[in-house]
């Protein structure tokens, strides 16, 4: 029995994601971007903060390190609050002692249980980033957009009180998105998200509410993809990242800036067991000559004022 001929025929079918939020673009037919000081890598550091509420719903979207025992799941709770009692203490330190800035992307319920880890942002200089009110509030599937507009809203606020900060990045839980979210952050006065893992730069994506931009974050190589997915070792987390940075900054060479984004989670990777692969990739990184460390909003501006 043959198929019938319209069975391959497909109207969607173009270049892109069957969507309208972003135009293509291959990497290496773009304009080259010219870091200061001539540097071939912006290294772009997120620790991001989490809050996992002992309370948290169980969605069609759970979060990579939801709690999914029965309630009152202790066990999960304590492992993921570790990081913020004790391993954002780590991955500061270890930032600090290299005169290295970040961008924190945090849960803004966390402005209530932990109030001293804005304050600890602000004074290391690093910049906030909106991680939605906490793990348990995802953006996803037919949440409602009014809704959604004030967990958006509300998120925003409680982390602009906190920081004194204009918090223009967005992240959102478990990286999901309804077909409003990117209208509703541009909206709120965000420049940039963390989502979207299909490219090595920034672009522009396309709202309802005008300019925004998708920013790598580097998820395949983020602590919590090789450590707590894929389980990998100490030492294979150093390589695969360091594999990562030193592709991106060959390639730099010859097309211009890229990006070397470090995604940690200090409940995965602020333990003591694993805190030294940490520093051990960041001392690779600033062995090399040609480094630029800088915030998200930052690398953005500098971006953005190169593609006039």
């Amino acid at each position: 029995m043959s198929l019938p001929d319209d069975y391959l025929r497909y109207p969607m079918r173009r270049r892109g994601m069957d969507h309208d939020r972003y135009a293509y673009s291959s990497l290496f037919a773009r304009k080259p971007v010219l870091w200061p000081g001539s540097a071939r890598v912006a290294l772009w550091i997120v620790p991001t903060l989490e809050l996992f509420p002992l309370d948290m719903p169980i969605g069609n979207v759970k979060p990579a390190g939801a709690l999914d025992r029965p309630y009152p799941d202790l066990w999960n709770y304590t492992l993921r609050d570790y990081g913020n009692r004790v391993g954002a203490a780590r991955i500061f330190r270890a930032l600090e002692r290299r005169g290295l800035k970040a961008s924190v992307a945090m849960s803004a319920g966390l402005v209530g249980c932990y109030p001293h880890l804005a304050r600890e942002c602000v004074r290391l200089g690093h910049e906030i980033v909106a991680h939605g009110l906490d793990m348990g509030h995802v953006h996803a599937g037919d949440l409602a957009e009014n809704v959604e507009r004030e967990w958006v809203m509300q998120a925003l606020a409680k982390l602009r009180a906190a920081s004194g900060q204009a918090v223009t990045g967005w992240y959102s839980p478990a990286h999901a998105e309804t077909w409003a979210t990117l209208d509703l952050v541009a909206e709120a006065g965000c420049a940039y998200v963390c989502d979207w893992a299909n490219d090595d730069m920034p672009y522009r994506l396309n709202t309802a509410s005008g300019k925004l931009h998708a920013m790598p974050h580097g998820f395949e190589v983020s602590d919590l993809q090789l450590f707590h997915v894929y389980r990998k070792t100490a030492g294979s987390y150093v390589r695969q990242v360091t594999d990562q940075f030193d592709q991106l900054y060959r390639e730099a060479a010859d097309h211009g800036g890229r990006i070397v984004t470090l995604s940690l989670r200090p409940w995965v990777s602020g333990v003591p067991h694993r805190i030294a692969a940490v520093e051990a990739v960041l001392d690779h990184i600033l062995s090399r000559a040609g480094v630029w460390n800088a915030t998200g909003v930052e690398i953005l501006e500098n971006w953005t004022a190169q593609q006039v």
